[in-house]
């Protein structure tokens, strides 16, 4: 066999190989790497190189290599699952970097990490003060993990007293102007409401590249052609502003009215009506 040939048949064989040892290892290996599994991937790769371009080494002996560094890490992984021990050893522990917004020099030290690579993974959490941080610990992972202090942290609906909005997953309905009937029925809509709500922004199916149905089943759409300006659906604003008008008017009914039973039957109406405002217009503003 020419060299060059047995070169190809080995890579393709080793791809194969290699890609039965990621799929045995899993979504991990791809990831979040332990130190075990970083060594045992660098190896892995090493041996994949050597037997691919080495013509003169038995290409058995490195499948069987490669079988040995991918099944130790998958045994250990299975280890590490059951004992908190092996999983510190193998996987490595968390360092708090920063306790009681007071910076832990001797941490930091530890983990040769020096006051600029500090700040720069702070920034990379959008925090740009040291004195704004409360918590920080660096996982074993190498990623920091921070937790501000109660001034610096954002306001929330709790914060406020506000009630809680909890949204679904979108439905992806269009893509490439393809309509999923799956999707579609999915969010709980046909294909009659998707030609209404298009024609609703005058845009044809063939010129949708990507539709999405919202948590309150509204469509937002992408065109193909970035220079067409698709408005925006109004039809919750709508619905908020029309709410509002009425409970206006219910208002004013029953200042103008004579008989106190009908100005309490206005007033009360425009009560409820503005209760009902209060709760959903977080869902209805656009």
């Amino acid at each position: 066999m020419p060299g060059w040939l047995e070169v190809v048949v080995r890579g393709v064989l080793f791809l194969f190989v290699l890609f039965l040892t990621t799929k045995l290892l899993g979504k991990k290996q791809l990831s979040e790497l332990s130190f075990f599994e970083y060594v045992s991937g660098i190896t892995i790769g090493s041996i994949a190189a050597e037997v691919m371009m080495g013509l003169e080494n038995n290409i058995w002996h490195g499948i069987i290599g490669v079988a040995i560094f991918a099944v130790l890490p998958f045994f250990v992984e299975i280890l590490s699952l059951h004992s908190k021990t092996v999983r510190d050893v193998v996987e490595g522990k968390g360092t708090v970097l920063i306790k009681d917004g007071k910076i832990l020099e001797d941490n930091l030290k530890k983990e040769k990490y020096t006051t600029d690579e500090l700040l720069q993974l702070l920034r990379g959490k959008d925090v740009f003060q040291a004195d704004e941080v409360e918590y920080a610990i660096l996982e074993a992972d190498g990623k920091l993990s921070v937790m501000l202090k109660k001034d610096n942290r954002p306001i929330t609906r709790k914060d406020l007293d506000l009630p809680s909005i909890n949204e679904k997953e979108p439905h992806t309905i269009i893509m490439d102007g393809e309509i999923f009937d799956e999707k579609l029925a999915s969010a709980g809509k046909n294909r009659a409401w998707l030609k209404t709500e298009l024609a609703k922004q005058n845009v044809t199916i063939e010129n949708v590249f990507l539709g999405q149905v919202d948590s309150s089943g509204q469509l937002t759409i992408d065109v193909f052609d970035d220079k067409i300006e698709v408005p925006k659906p109004q039809d919750k604003p709508l619905l908020l502003a029309n709410m509002k008008k009425c409970q206006a008017d219910l208002e004013l009914f029953a200042l103008a009215t004579e008989s106190e039973k009908a100005k309490r039957l206005y007033a009360s109406n425009a009560k409820k009506l503005q209760e009902s405002m209060d709760v959903l217009s977080p869902h209805l503003k656009g």
